[in-house]
C-alpha cells in the first residue's frame, strides 16, 4: 500500500507542476523540501511514463532550489539527459521522414504532440504501400522490422529498429485504430496536415482536429487510460483556440467517434479544473455529447484509467454501429475482432506477464 500511496502523491505533485499556477513555487517547495534520491527517482519514473519531464522538471528544479534541497542538481541533470535523448531522436526523425516521402505522404503523429517532451517511440503515418515503406526502411536506413503482433497486423502497423536510435519507429500505413478499422479520416489527415518547427527541424504534423481524433482513438478506444501528457497536450490545443468544433464533430461522427471524443474532452477539462481552478472552454455541442466526465477516472498502475464496463464498452458499440451504417463491412469486421483480441491479450498477460505478440 505504501507504493500506491507514493505513486498517488507523485501524480498529484506532477499534476500541480504541470497544470497549476506558475507562481506557486513556494507551495511546491514545501512539498519537495525533504525529497531524497529515492523519491526523486520515483517522480522521474512516473514523469517519464507520462512524457512530462521537460514540462514539469523545470518547476520541480525551481521548487527544490527554493527549498534549499541539495538534490536540486539531480533534477537539473535529469532534464539535461532527457533533452539529449530528444535531440538525438529528432536528428533521426527528420531524415526518416525525408526517405519515406519518396513512397508517399508521411507525417509525425502523436509523438510531437507532447513538445517540448517527446514520446517513448516515434510514430509516423504514411499513405504509401506497405512493401514500399518496408523496402525504404531496410535499404535506405538499414532498419529491420520488429516482430509484429496480431494487433499490429490488423492495424497495418510496423515497428522498425533503426541502428543508433534507442526508440522504435512505428509506422501506421493507410489505417488508424487498434484494428485498422479507421480509413474514413485518413484523407483529411493528409489533406489538412501542415509543417511545424521543432527545435532546428521542420516536420509535417496533423491538423488540431485530427490530433484530437487520434488521441481519442488511443485513449478511449484502445488503452482506456490517460497520461498527464494527454491532458496537457489537449488543454494547450483547446486553449489555443485552433479547434474548429463543427468540423471536428462532422469528421468524428463520420468515423463513429464523436461521443468518445466529446467524452475525452470533458474528462480532460474536469481534470484540468481540479488543478488550475477552471476547465477548458468547450462549446455546448461537446458538453451535450459527452457520456461522462473525470469523476469516472481512477488511478491504477501508474495511469488515470477509464472504466471499460460499461463506459468504454458503450463507446466501442457506437463506433461499430457507425461503421456498419456507413457500409464499411470490412472495417466493421475488423473492429468486431477487438473484444476477442483484448480478452486474449489479458489472458496472456495474466499467464506470462506480457501481452507481446497479441496486442
Amino acid at each position: 500500500m505504501e507504493g500506491v500511496k507514493n505513486s498517488t502523491e507523485n501524480l498529484t505533485l506532477l499534476s500541480r507542476l504541470l497544470l497549476g499556477a506558475s507562481g506557486n513555487t513556494e507551495e511546491n517547495a514545501s512539498v519537495v523540501s525533504s525529497y531524497g534520491l529515492r523519491q526523486l527517482g520515483e517522480v522521474w519514473g512516473l514523469a517519464t511514463s507520462h512524457h512530462v519531464i521537460m514540462r514539469t522538471f523545470p518547476r520541480l528544479y525551481e521548487a527544490m532550489v527554493a527549498a534549499g534541497n541539495d538534490k536540486a542538481e539531480w533534477v537539473h541533470d535529469a532534464m539535461a539527459k532527457e533533452q539529449q535523448r530528444i535531440d538525438r531522436a529528432l536528428s533521426f526523425l527528420a531524415p526518416i521522414c525525408e526517405v519515406l516521402q519518396e513512397a508517399g505522404d508521411v507525417m509525425v503523429i502523436k509523438s510531437l504532440d507532447h513538445w517540448p517532451d517527446l514520446g517513448s517511440d516515434l510514430d509516423l503515418y504514411s499513405n504509401a504501400q506497405s512493401a514500399d515503406v518496408v523496402a525504404l526502411m531496410r535499404e535506405r536506413l538499414n532498419a529491420r522490422a520488429d516482430e509484429r503482433s496480431w494487433g499490429d497486423r490488423l492495424a497495418n502497423k510496423w515497428n522498425f529498429i533503426v541502428p543508433g536510435l534507442p526508440e522504435l519507429v512505428e509506422v501506421h500505413i493507410g489505417r488508424l485504430g487498434q484494428t485498422g478499422e479507421q480509413v474514413a479520416i485518413t484523407d483529411s489527415l493528409v489533406k489538412n496536415s501542415s509543417l511545424a518547427r521543432f527545435g532546428s527541424h521542420t516536420l509535417r504534423v496533423p491538423a488540431p482536429e485530427n490530433r484530437l481524433i487520434i488521441s481519442t482513438l488511443q485513449r478511449m478506444y484502445r488503452h482506456f487510460y490517460l497520461r498527464l501528457c494527454d491532458i496537457a497536450d489537449t488543454a494547450r490545443l483547446v486553449d489555443s483556440g485552433a479547434v474548429n468544433y463543427p468540423y471536428l464533430k462532422d469528421l468524428a461522427q463520420s468515423a463513429g467517434l464523436w461521443k468518445g471524443l466529446a467524452t475525452y474532452l470533458v474528462v480532460v477539462s474536469g481534470y484540468v479544473k481540479s488543478y488550475r481552478g477552471e476547465g477548458l472552454s468547450l462549446p455546448a455541442l461537446v458538453l451535450d455529447a459527452a457520456r461522462f466526465g473525470n469523476e469516472r477516472l481512477f488511478f491504477k498502475r501508474k495511469f488515470l484509467r477509464v472504466p471499460i464496463f460499461p463506459h468504454a464498452a458503450s463507446l466501442y458499440v457506437s463506433e461499430w454501429e457507425r461503421l456498419l451504417r456507413n457500409g464499411e463491412l470490412q472495417n466493421t469486421l475488423r473492429l468486431s475482432l477487438l473484444p476477442g483480441l483484448a480478452v486474449t491479450a489479458a489472458l496472456e498477460m495474466k499467464l506470462t506477464g506480457s501481452d507481446k505478440g497479441i496486442w
